[in-house]
């Protein structure tokens, strides 16, 4: 490629990734088929609603259900209701949500096909405590984690303890009508029980590792869930639980492929593409420093290379700034790479939104810390209080998309030119 044209070619590796896992695309393929009862469409997350809008497209009968997805991410559908509710932390139209998909579980029949649609958001899009639990509750909770660094494993495990409708117990509702989920995955593994905290699959974990993560993390949360989580009552339905046996769930969209769309289109324009997982977690920042030792260790070949890599990285919360993960493990990747020369890179998050912000993501090119320097921008003081949109934002760098209506979890790119 000619100099001055990198950017444009990683904005178009992250397009074929987010292309390759549009709803439109991989819904239909998987679709069940018609039963002899009411077709229930329910579902939760950042895609769902473009997921609903599939279904609505290639149904050969009616439908009815109801959808919530994060606000200013609804698509518009004829026969599915479809609201929307806040993300990261849950509000008033998650929780009623919550309440209205579990009672349209409750109310299908045998004859009936409940059809759940899920992607990543829906944990806290769907959104009903426990029984003695209240939204402040699991709202105080759920800000807690997203500042402590935990995992989205660990962080789904607590969250699953403190629903009434997480953790398979939206298909035990629904039982003992027949139970398809369809998922866009945008978990680390692609694991159906971390996904939106697995609302329709059955939960290995149980309320005393739920304990251990508020532990660990230094979490302090409200009385009424350290006494909820401590008096284990009602525990989550299990593997081999009879009213989960024939509930089936497939992966219709994942984040490695696309990776290999990405890949796939870094070959056509002459860049050999390296696919370093897709499954990467760790703190961002720190990722970032690592990942460039591996962009420097690949300068030593004569032909351009891109590394290729997805995942969930994590951000301990220390600082009030403004920033999401992927902006972070950017900072920490230019930090890494003290400017060195041909090294270009983009980290987005494939919804489109990197944290709470309005971008997806941002570039670092080689200059990125000069130009900062020049700006009086001090990377290390603005990462060190989580304050790297600032960063990005005044270089002119970041990446705006809007909401893409899928989610396939953080797509990072570096281009490594001889």
């Amino acid at each position: 490629m000619k100099p001055g044209e990198e950017k444009h070619f990683l904005r178009r590796l992250l397009n074929a990734g987010i292309d390759a896992a549009l709803p439109a695309k991989v819904v239909p393929p998987f679709l069940p088929k018609p039963p002899k009862g009411r077709t229930i469409v329910l579902g939760a997350g950042k895609a769902s609603a473009a997921m609903a809008k599939a279904v609505e497209d290639n149904w050969p009968g009616t439908l009815e259900g109801l959808v919530v997805t994060r606000y200013g991410h609804a698509v518009g559908c004829s026969q599915i209701e479809i609201v929307e509710a806040a993300h990261p932390v849950p509000d008033e139209n998650s929780e009623a949500a919550g309440r209205r998909v579990l009672a349209l579980a409750k109310d299908a029949g045998a004859d009936d096909l409940v059809l759940c649609l899920i992607s990543g958001g829906g944990s806290a899009l769907l959104s009903l405590p426990a029984p003695g639990l209240t939204l402040a509750d699991k709202q105080v909770v759920n800000k807690a984690l997203l500042a402590s660094g935990a995992g989205i494993t660990e962080m789904n495990t607590v969250r699953k303890h403190l629903s009434a409708i997480k953790g398979g117990r939206l298909a035990v509702a629904a039982f003992p009508a027949r139970v398809v989920t369809l998922l866009i995955s945008d978990v680390p593994g692609d694991d159906p029980a971390v996904i939106a905290s697995g609302p329709t699959v059955a939960d290995a974990s149980s309320f005393a590792e739920a304990r251990e993560i508020v532990t660990r993390y230094g979490i302090d949360p409200p009385r009424s869930v350290t006494a909820h989580l401590a008096a284990a009552r009602d525990e989550t339905p299990k593997p081999g639980d009879e009213r989960l046996a024939g509930a089936v769930t497939r992966v219709v969209a994942a984040p490695m492929a696309s990776l290999n769309a990405a890949a796939d289109l870094a070959r056509e324009l002459g860049v050999t593409p390296v696919i370093l997982g897709d499954a990467i977690e760790g703190e961002a920042r720190d990722v970032g420093r690592a990942m460039a030792e591996d962009a420097l260790a690949a300068r030593t070949g004569g032909a351009p290379v891109v590394l290729l890599s997805g995942g969930e990285t994590t951000v301990t919360v220390r600082g009030k700034g403004r920033g999401g993960r992927n902006s972070e493990f950017l900072a920490g990747l230019a930090l890494g790479l003290g400017g060195a020369a041909g090294i270009f890179a983009l980290a987005a998050d494939t919804d489109g939104i990197d944290g709470s912000e309005d971008n997806a993501g941002a570039f670092v090119i080689p200059d990125t810390l000069q130009r900062a320097l020049s700006k009086g921008i001090d990377v290390e003081a603005l990462l060190a209080k989580n304050d790297v949109y600032s960063l990005f934002s005044g270089l002119g760098d970041l990446v705006v998309t809007g909401p893409t209506l899928t989610n396939v979890n953080d797509f990072r790119a570096i281009l490594v030119t001889p």
